[in-house]
């Protein structure tokens, strides 16, 4: 039997349900911890507010959202465990690192020089797959993986490294974050030179880019491609919602429907004090809601006859499972309903 560890414990990889690849709950840039005087964290208030994303993304019949957020990135596994276990959605989070323009810390940095920083990060990774995450028991259920826009830095190809080792011996899925859609079809070459599972590597932010042909160079390697940043529209260089839309239409006019994904990307909570949006960007960030994709793109798509429910089903249902199938190959020491009962 083949299980994916959530933040309430293992699930059948088929049970999974209707699935968004790429969505944060939680989500702070790094520096906000020296923020908390006046952004501060109050346990139940952030829990009511992760619960009203919940609530949105479970009206469209969603089941699972798997949330990558970054170790770095304000990743807080107890609060994601109170939402799963109030909302009853399902929570995979991640262990892994942020890109290193708006991720890295000096730790690991600092560590780098010393020459001792990828062989940590392999530790790191593996102890909180295998063991769980700072004390709590909560398992991640993917890694996280990013790089620069137009390049993977040698800070970022250590974490590359080490997590293709970690899966080599786990089966842990590998996402990944691609800046403003480039370097997707490199980093799928470089995980899979590195012995990385294709089967097992989800490219994502892949609609950051129109360049079809970038779409075909990572799906020739049969990884798969998230186009998850639906209703994120005008800012950094991100295409239109209508752009993303063409490209969608051609890949699934091809048959790539057993490639793909698709999410939003969404930050419901801000970690540190809430950004204060001028007006202009609240108009352009409107739309970037967790329900946006079932509200307003995939009716407009099933009425032209774009998008089959079959090809719907592949791609939030069969595709997730597939893909968490291949993850784990022995029933772990607790079901998902026993440690729901804990």
């Amino acid at each position: 039997m083949q299980y994916v560890e959530t933040v309430t414990g293992p699930v059948k990889a088929d049970e999974l349900g209707k699935t968004l690849i790429h969505e944060h709950f939680f989500f702070g840039y790094p520096g906000f911890q020296g923020d908390m005087t006046l952004g501060g964290f109050d346990f139940e208030e952030k829990k009511q507010q992760g619960l009203k994303a919940a609530a949105l993304i479970k009206k469209q019949g969603v089941e699972t959202v798997v949330d990558p957020t970054p170790n770095e990135c304000g990743r807080h596994v107890e609060l994601l465990r109170a939402v799963s276990e109030a909302s009853g959605l399902n929570i995979i989070c991640a262990t892994g690192y942020y890109y290193e323009g708006e991720g890295a810390t000096p730790y690991f940095k600092f560590r780098q020089q010393l020459g001792t920083a990828e062989e940590e990060i392999y530790q790191l990774f593996k102890a909180e797959i295998t063991e769980g995450i700072e004390g709590t028991g909560i398992k991640p259920g993917i890694i996280k993986l990013a790089s620069s826009k137009a390049d993977i830095t040698d800070y970022e190809r250590m974490f590359f490294r080490a997590a293709v080792r970690v899966q080599k011996e786990t089966g842990i899925v590998l996402l990944t974050h691609t800046q403003e859609g480039t370097m997707g079809p490199e980093q799928a070459a470089f995980l899979i030179e590195e012995g990385a599972d294709p089967g097992k590597v989800v490219i994502g932010h892949m609609c950051g880019t129109t360049d079809i042909t970038e779409h075909l160079r990572v799906l020739k390697h049969g990884v798969y491609l998230a186009m998850d940043r639906w209703g994120l529209q005008g800012i950094v260089g991100a295409p239109t919602d209508e752009q993303r839309t063409a490209v969608l239409k051609a890949l699934l006019g091809s048959g790539y429907e057993d490639q793909l994904f698709l999410s939003h990307d969404t930050v419901n909570v801000w970690w540190g004090r809430e950004p204060v949006m001028p007006d202009p960007l609240k108009e352009l960030l409107k739309n970037w809601q967790p329900d946006y994709l079932f509200q307003h793109i995939i009716p407009g798509l099933l009425e032209e006859g774009s998008v089959t429910r079959d090809q719907l089903d592949r791609m939030f249902t069969k595709n997730p499972s597939q893909l968490f199938g291949r993850s784990y190959e022995t029933q772990p020491d607790r079901t998902h309903s026993e440690m729901k009962s804990l």
